[in-house]
């Protein structure tokens, strides 16, 4: 997932960013989207995804307090983290299931 930052009106501030994802869409701009959007520092998350012929997404971060590079770095490890819980979960309810199938 390579990512690009378009640039600003001002390149020492780290509050406000737009970053570009290549081969990504609705996706991966919701989710992000969502876990960004429920900090306590960040103002602003949007994302929008330009042209359905470009397979790229925008990602815009403002922060009250912080960096928005720390914020996407932090939700990228968080979204891995709920990943994980949901394969997990599913995991244990399928093996349940299939031991309730079972045992009838």
């Amino acid at each position: 997932m390579p990512i690009a930052q378009l640039a600003g009106t001002d390149p020492a501030e780290e509050k406000s960013k737009t970053f570009v994802f290549h081969d990504e869409g609705h996706t991966m701009g919701n989710a992000l989207r969502y876990v960004i959007s429920s900090y306590d520092d960040v103002e602003f998350c949007g994302y929008t995804v330009p042209h359905p012929a470009e397979s790229k997404m925008h990602l815009r971060i403002q922060m009250r307090n912080g960096r928005a590079i720390d914020a996407l770095r932090r939700a990228l490890k968080d979204l891995v983290k709920l990943c994980d819980h949901t394969i997990e979960t599913f995991n244990e309810q399928l093996i349940s299931f299939q031991t309730d199938q079972l045992s009838t």
